[in-house]
């Protein structure tokens, strides 16, 4: 898991970076609000890849005596911080630079490069086609890599259920970029088809709106994973069916998960186990689940099993609601 988030992190960081640059030229030498705001853009996303690769090394920090249970939710909060830069860094800053340009509308530049002047429209047309193909191919390996964890799943449900931020905000990012040079093409060919340099600023509204709306999905995401989000209910439902099969257990009385890293669950069982065991069995059908549970996830790291009669199980919940 580590590698494959490892692995789409460097090439979109290493694509974004280049395109960054590309970009900045393209807007220093043209004037182009919608480059100018696509160059924000990149530059912001690189600047997340680093915080990811920040999170991901605090996250495999070893559990002390002050978090017993380790570091791995260091990486929630830091995918969290970079769904805010891109608001802030990205969004907001598109929709500004658009409005001024919309208000102070100026036509695109030729450029100079080496004495030569150049079309301004085609320069941009050729940078932002560079993009396409740079974070087109950033886009792709993120996809492999999502999918490699997430299988066939439609891509929202994937993305909903997955507990590795790194992974899905990399390739939410990609889309987002993908997205945003679309516009920034269509507003940099309009402009010039129609003579009408606001269309220009209108596209980078239209890019920030795109970053803004990432943003905000982003934080809803991130902010669930930070409070505690339960296992799937897949594995919950296959360790609640483990643990019925396991001699000895009357019934299984709760099943409590909650991810504290993308590869790292905590297992809470409330059983009620036959009346007629002795300690040494309970002890040992413990033993057992533990094992058991361990070997049908490797993401279950610790579990935690209460031995609780039935009908005290079914008192608590209320005994706490009536308090």
């Amino acid at each position: 898991m580590a590698h494959e988030s490892n692995s789409a992190i460097f090439t979109a960081a290493g694509a974004n970076l280049a395109i960054a640059a590309a970009k900045f030229v393209g807007a220093f030498l043209t004037g182009s609000s919608a480059m100018l705001a696509e160059g924000t853009h990149s530059l912001v996303d690189t600047a997340n890849q680093i915080l990811l690769l920040v999170g991901l090394k605090r996250a495999k920090k070893p559990a002390d005596a002050r978090h017993p249970f380790g570091y791995g939710r260091e990486l929630y909060f830091y995918a969290f911080i970079v769904a805010l830069f891109i608001f802030l860094g990205g969004g907001a800053f598109a929709i500004y630079e658009g409005i001024h340009k919309i208000q102070h509308p100026e036509p695109v530049s030729d450029a100079v490069i080496l004495g030569h002047h150049l079309s301004g429209f085609w320069v941009n047309l050729a940078i932002l086609g560079f993009a396409v193909a740079a974070e087109g191919y950033s886009c792709f390996v993120a996809l492999r890599s999502f999918w490699a964890e997430k299988g066939s799943r439609p891509p929202i449900t994937a993305i909903r259920r997955s507990k590795d931020p790194a992974l899905f905000t990399v390739l939410i990012e990609d889309v987002a970029a993908l997205i945003g040079l679309v516009i920034a093409i269509a507003g940099v060919v309009l402009a010039e088809i129609l003579d009408m340099p606001v269309l220009d600023g209108w596209s980078s509204i239209g890019i920030g709106l795109v970053l803004v709306g990432m943003a905000l999905f982003l934080m809803i995401e991130t902010h669930g994973l930070l409070i505690g989000e339960a296992a799937d209910p897949e594995i919950v439902a296959a360790i609640r069916e483990l643990v019925r099969g396991e001699p000895g257990v009357d019934h299984v009385n709760e099943v409590l998960t909650q991810h504290l890293g993308p590869d790292d669950i905590l297992v809470n069982l409330s059983l009620d186990m036959a009346d007629d065991l002795s300690a040494g069995e309970v002890e040992r059908s413990v033993a057992r689940l533990e094992q058991a549970l361990r070997a049908r996830s490797p993401k279950v790291r610790r579990v935690f099993i209460e031995i609780q009669a039935q009908e005290r199980a079914a008192r608590a919940p209320a005994l706490a609601a009536s308090a």
